[in-house]
């Protein structure tokens, strides 16, 4: 059968949110699945909380550090994002990504399309270094605990697959649902229509994950490339691409997802995605 690229990566979206999510049972149960796939890290954004979930958040693993196990831990977390980032760098985000696959699916909802103002791509490096790195490092050195103050303020992952499964299964977190909850259900508000008007409005915007594989972006082994002869720079790659960025001149931009509709649109095959430059490429 002859896929087209986006419908092979649309394919291993479904396919990566399936096996990340394998127990779909428990979302009737409300029970959180706390079987040994709970000690690997998912790639993408999928909360450890989620009834339906058999990996960790790497996010949330990365907050944990508290005595010894929990530094091993955020070692073990911060070796398995570097090692995806350097082979894939945001990739991940196009392939891999649950909640990226969610956001693809708002986006589709017939209402207004919008462009995104380009400084507030910086929030999520602000998000990653004080509610990712410094708030759960504060929390170890001072309460002997990691903060994951992420997960617990912001992640509108959390509350889409952990919380309200888990209020609605649950009577007893019903009752005990206070203001956290109501800040997290406003934000997950704002950040599906957010989704509906900007394409992937939350991997623009406050992805700490996205932020990571996006710094590795520029030396990631598997990257959009360029044939620049075959190049005729006439703008349909920049035109079509999601992300707002200009593919043709920025191959390695950290906001580049490889969603490869810049490969599908361009007439002259001049990108690709590869390990290594290939000036006859296609």
């Amino acid at each position: 059968m002859d896929f087209t690229f986006g419908l092979r990566r649309r394919f291993v979206q479904i396919m990566t949110t399936c096996l990340t999510n394998w127990e779909f049972t428990n979302l009737i149960s409300g029970k959180i699945y706390k079987g040994p796939g709970k000690n690997l890290c998912a790639p993408g954004l999928n909360c450890y909380s989620c009834p339906s979930a058999t990996l960790s958040c790497p996010i949330g693993a990365l907050q944990t550090v508290g005595g010894t196990s929990g530094f091993g831990l955020s070692l073990y977390v911060s070796g398995f994002l570097l090692l995806l980032g350097v082979v894939m760098g945001r990739l991940v985000c196009g392939f891999l990504c649950p909640f990226g696959f969610f956001q693809e699916l708002l986006h589709k909802l017939p209402v207004p399309k919008k462009k995104l103002f380009p400084p507030l791509r910086y929030v999520k490096y602000i998000v990653l270094v004080i509610f990712v790195l410094l708030v759960p490092l504060w929390g170890s050195i001072y309460e002997d605990k990691g903060i994951p103050a992420f997960c617990q303020y912001i992640c509108p992952a959390g509350t889409l697959e952990g919380a309200i499964p888990l209020l609605l299964t649950h009577s007893e977190f019903r009752q005990a649902a206070g203001m956290l909850f109501a800040w997290k259900f406003l934000l997950l508000i704002g950040v599906a229509i957010g989704c509906m008007m900007i394409y992937r409005f939350f991997c623009k915007v406050l992805c700490p994950l996205g932020a990571i594989y996006g710094l590795l972006n520029p030396i990631s082994l598997y990257r959009l490339r360029l044939a620049e002869q075959r190049c005729t720079a006439c703008g349909t790659c920049r035109g079509n691409c999601p992300m707002d960025i200009n593919p043709a001149r920025q191959t390695s931009s950290s906001e580049c997802i490889m969603c490869g509709k810049c490969i599908e649109a361009c007439p002259n095959h001049a990108l690709y995605l590869g390990r290594e430059n290939k000036e006859g490429c296609c």
